[in-house]
């Protein structure tokens, strides 16, 4: 018993002369496919003591290394590569603290530690699981990935949380990813708080997957891009705003790109009427939102048109809804949302094909100019719409943006928005539902969700469902269906009636519209859902010009 305590107080002490090295004497790291750091750089990290002295010229800048789970139980856990390699600098010393400091390393947990190298003031090793999981055919994702982008994000948060602004952080075998898990784990919108988090900028560590390291970064900026829109309160992201945001952020893209921001007079002429009995309602003026990325060498090209739900509030209108949790719908414009930023995305990457964007933005209030329940109005394509419920008013402005789709002579049709509150009972925030006619774009669209973890599940467009709507007392529709059930069904069966063409998917993002803890890279807020499988899908049909 007393060799044991000696052995147990010895590795103690072996832990504290670790963590207490002099920073002078530890090995430094060859910065090579990492960006050196300024003197400017150093002086604004440097640290300041109770006494209002400066603590030393420390470097304050983190470090996250990937730990992959053992295969067996009596092994031991295996760094990545970049661990292995920083381990090795270290003379074992990582290695050494990590088998003293608790059990083996779990599935997105974390240790950290703190004085291994003079470069790195914290050392976090995140707990990837079981290395080669690959797809998990019961999940619909790749295991992989999503174990990277769980783990990489807990630990820029954890470096976050020191007040670290620098971080490197290992491409774990899946640079995307982990820039993915990087940008996606620390965004917060704080705009508007006087107390702000640290801005922590993230850096890959060496030189491996660096074009899929940028590639991530663009595809995590692009979700984070719609969770700023859905996020902001509705008095700041007006119809007005919106379409200004994006004009902005696509401004610097190319001069491939037009943006087209119409006005309402433009909106009478095009007779959309269903889009403007919701705007009615509100003094702020509706916008139809037109964008135009021309990737492709052929400008002829048919484009892919994405078109997105743009109600930047929604009260329910003169069908009210409840007061309590009334404000999440700042984000009932998160189709918009996605859809714009996966645009701006695939005009970063300079994706190789035609994309056009519509977006009919209004909020929907009640008001004396408001639709009333019963009321007939006529959209784009001269069908008349029975609106028994003006909480049903998605439908309507996506109506008559479907009907100027066509105009374009799209390849495919795919619209977002947070439509029903049925398709979150149905799904919850696992999934976006999607409604297609077409097996070849729901293929790609499934492919595409596999690759990014932000999953698609198919659902039924039966006729049966179109009955419920097309059986109306006044009108050749009503926006709602018959009965109660299959509510998230009956809405996609409405949008049916305003598509010709033979590819086009409806996604009903409204249970993934916001994160509770479900999505353990996203924090608690408004998620940005599916904006990476957007763009994953338009990345596809690039390569596969012939499929669609």
């Amino acid at each position: 018993m007393r060799l044991l305590l000696l052995l147990a107080k010895g590795k103690a002490r072996l832990a504290r002369n670790a963590l207490s090295v002099s920073m002078a004497s530890l090995p430094s790291v060859s910065t090579r496919g990492r960006s050196t750091v300024t003197g400017k750089q150093a002086e604004n990290r440097t640290r300041w003591n109770n006494h209002g002295k400066a603590s030393g010229n420390i470097l304050f800048q983190g470090l996250i290394l990937g730990l992959f789970a053992s295969e067996k139980e009596n092994e031991a856990s295996q760094f990545t590569s970049a661990g292995d390699a920083f381990d090795k600098v270290v003379s074992g010393k990582l290695s050494e603290l990590l088998t003293i400091s608790g059990p083996p390393l779990k599935k997105g947990k974390t240790r950290i530690f703190h004085g291994l190298h003079q470069d790195f003031s914290s050392i976090v090793v995140v707990g990837l699981g079981k290395k080669g999981a690959g797809v998990n055919d019961l999940e619909n994702w790749n295991e992989d990935k999503e174990n990277i982008r769980t783990a990489v994000a807990v630990g820029c948060r954890q470096v976050q949380d020191l007040e670290v602004t620098s971080v490197e952080v290992d491409p774990c075998g899946d640079a995307q990813a982990a820039a993915e898990g990087a940008v996606l784990g620390l965004f917060e919108y704080d705009e508007l708080k006087q107390k702000k988090k640290p801005v922590v900028e993230v850096q890959l560590h060496g030189s491996d997957g660096i074009e899929a390291w940028k590639k991530g970064l663009m595809y995590a900026k692009g979700q984070n891009l719609a969770r700023y829109l859905m996020e902001a309160p509705a008095n700041y992201i007006t119809p007005t705003r919106f379409a200004a945001v994006i004009e902005e952020k696509l401004k610097s893209v190319g001069s491939n790109v037009t943006v087209h921001i119409r006005d309402k007079s433009w909106i009478e002429a095009q007779q959309m009427g269903s889009f403007l009995s919701v705007a009615k309602g509100s003094d702020e003026l509706p916008i139809f939102l037109e964008i135009h990325y021309k990737g492709s060498s052929d400008a002829n090209e048919p484009p892919l048109v994405f078109v997105g739900k743009g109600i930047t509030f929604d009260s329910g209108g003169i069908s009210i809804k409840p007061s309590a949790n009334m404000d999440a719908m700042r984000a009932d414009m998160g189709g918009a949302a996605t859809i714009c930023s996966a645009i701006v995305t695939a005009a970063e990457l300079k994706l190789p094909l035609n994309i056009i964007g519509l977006t009919p933005l209004c909020e929907n209030l009640p008001s004396g100019k408001a639709n009333k329940p019963g009321d007939v109005v006529r959209a784009m394509n001269g069908k008349t719409i029975q609106v028994d419920n003006t909480d049903a008013e998605g439908r309507l402005v996506l109506a008559d943006a479907l009907c100027y789709a066509h105009s374009f002579n799209p390849r495919a049709i795919v619209d977002a928005a947070t439509l029903t509150g049925a398709m979150d009972v149905a799904l919850g925030s696992a999934a976006t539902g999607v409604f297609t006619n077409s097996d070849k774009l729901w293929n790609h669209l499934y492919k595409a969700s596999i690759l990014t973890g932000d999953r698609v599940w198919r659902m039924p467009l039966f006729e049966h469902y179109t009955k419920q709507v097309t059986d109306c007392q006044l009108a050749d529709l009503n926006n709602i269906g018959k009965y109660r059930s299959g509510g998230a069904c009956t809405a996609a069966a409405f949008l049916k009636e305003f598509v010709t063409v033979p590819h086009w998917a409806h996604l009903d993002i409204a249970g993934v519209m916001a994160n509770k803890d479900e999505v353990p890279y996203l924090r608690k807020g408004m998620a940005g859902r599916p904006t990476r499988t957007l763009v994953e899908l338009a990345t596809r049909l690039s390569q596969e010009k012939e499929s669609i």
